[in-house]
């Protein structure tokens, strides 16, 4: 059991002939060593006879998390907006990250209004630009966000320059500023962290580095006063955000219509009440995979 040698073994392939030759793309071959670091971490696991949080720290064993919703869609008005969050706010949610970014600014700030007045104000309410605000845009933002209190504002500025220009917009706003899913390897991470861009670091384990450069990228955010906060997958990386002191919370997707996965892919998975969740004791991931949601939504490749 050796999965950081063969992490870098299958990260190696990024600059080799062979893939090259074979038309392996970079970005493939980065998400296969992601993948396949997961499942060996989950041996190790299993062959420990332990979570794997505990053998990665064990800090606690009791995760936030927050629903992802307010996504936009084509003819979607008021009403249907509420209900959607009305939902989330009837499943126990005490977080709620929203987009913003495909409307005018003010549009989307009265968006914001409708949503704040839906989950009200004793909620964490996180708002998601995906990149859409040049630099002038975001400095506007920030300040009209101002008065819905955001727990964060996460990739508020267009990709190109990104790293710099977060450090700056940091520098104008009290709004703690996220970033990290699109990066595409842990380096891209640490180069956020060095030029102090954001508060909270969102790395995604499952499309880059595995828990093998996970673990070490939650280290260097406990030493540089950084948070965690995963994108994407609360089962998978809760067991790093509850290994670590620097562990914040992770990210949920509870409505079975528009997410089907969370809600069929694992066979008894970890109960989400009132925000948050327990990681029980069973073994390495403590999942095991649904065989129908395979079936049911599964490429075989090989």
């Amino acid at each position: 059991l050796a999965p950081e040698r063969l992490y870098q073994k299958l990260f190696g392939l990024t600059a080799s002939k062979t893939a090259s030759e074979k038309g392996w793309s970079r970005e493939a071959i980065i998400r296969l060593s992601a993948a396949v670091d997961l499942a060996c971490w989950d041996i190790v696991g299993k062959a420990a006879g332990l979570p794997l949080y505990r053998l990665f720290g064990g800090y606690t064993d009791e995760v936030a998390c927050y629903a992802t919703c307010g996504y936009y869609r084509e003819g979607k008005g008021e009403a249907e907006l509420r209900d959607d969050l009305q939902m989330m706010v009837d499943q126990g949610h005490r977080g709620f990250k929203v987009k913003v970014g495909g409307l005018p600014l003010q549009e989307d700030m009265e968006r914001l209004r409708v949503i704040r007045e839906v989950i009200g104000d004793e909620t964490d309410l996180m708002v998601d630009v995906n990149r859409a605000w040049d630099y002038k845009t975001a400095l506007e933002g920030v300040k009209l966000l101002e008065a819905f209190r955001p727990r964060w504002l996460e990739e508020p500025v267009s990709w190109e320059d990104d790293r710099r220009l977060l450090k700056k917009l940091s520098q104008r706003t009290n709004i703690p500023l996220s970033g990290g899913e699109s990066e595409f390897t842990s380096w891209g991470c640490r180069a956020l962290l060095e030029e102090q861009a954001v508060s909270i670091l969102q790395f995604d384990a499952t499309m880059y580095g595995g828990f093998t450069e996970g673990r070490k990228l939650a280290a260097l955010c406990e030493l540089n006063h950084v948070q965690v906060a995963p994108h994407h997958d609360c089962f998978i990386h809760a067991q790093l955000v509850a290994s670590s002191p620097a562990g914040l919370i992770v990210e949920a997707f509870t409505d079975p219509e528009r997410d089907p996965l969370q809600a069929e892919l694992y066979e008894d998975p970890p109960v989400i009440k009132d925000g948050k969740f327990k990681l029980g004791e069973l073994p390495g991931l403590g999942l095991k995979l649904n065989e129908a949601a395979i079936e049911k939504y599964g490429t075989r490749v090989i």
